[in-house]
């Protein structure tokens, strides 16, 4: 169900062009796309710099998932954010809940863009810490786990929500050239 999963665009590991990421690691990209971490309920996370393909590579992997018949959900994280704060402030924050818990594989991109303020950032850690160890996430961010207490500001939370959402995660380090700045100079 792609509608349901609220994908920005379609991508697909088709169209991922391994020659022009060099940082990216293929083989390992491979196995986790023909792996059972869905099952396993095992998280994957990119980390790495803007324009490394992380986002590309997440959707591609939940565009799978669909074709495998999950259940995948897709947020940034900057509208989950803002969908938990109005789905509190709307006292409809279990229904929420039911809602995330009802995906497979939940797809959370650019987490770490942006710092979020100190409710926001409670709300992001009940979302992380219901997910684990009930379905898989796909995160994105380009910043070093190291740096993530700056986005969450509470370093006891941010301890607490790396230990949750790096157990048994299959870690994907993209630091390498932005292709879209690549491009841009070619031209």
């Amino acid at each position: 169900m792609i509608v349901w999963s609220r994908f920005p665009v379609h991508k697909d590991l088709l169209s991922f062009r391994f020659e022009e990421a060099p940082h990216v690691p293929k083989r390992r990209i491979l196995d986790i796309f023909q792996e059972e971490y869905i099952q396993q309920k095992r998280n994957v996370i990119f980390i790495g710099n803007s324009g490394t393909g992380k986002s590309h590579l997440s959707i591609a992997l939940g565009e799978e998932a669909i074709n495998q018949g999950y259940n995948v959900k897709y947020y940034t994280a900057a509208r989950l954010s803002n969908e938990l704060m109005e789905a509190q402030d709307e006292k409809r924050l279990l229904q929420l809940e039911k809602q995330w818990l009802a995906a497979d594989v939940t797809i959370v991109d650019e987490l770490g863009y942006i710092p979020y303020h100190q409710r926001s950032a409670e709300l992001l850690f009940q979302f992380f810490s219901a997910r684990y160890e009930r379905g898989s996430m796909i995160i994105t961010s380009n910043r070093e786990f190291s740096r993530w207490v700056e986005v969450f500001h509470d370093e006891q939370m941010t301890a607490a929500l790396l230990d949750r959402v790096t157990h048994k995660a299959h870690i994907i380090p993209m630091n390498g050239e932005s292709y879209r700045l690549k491009e841009t100079y070619s031209k």
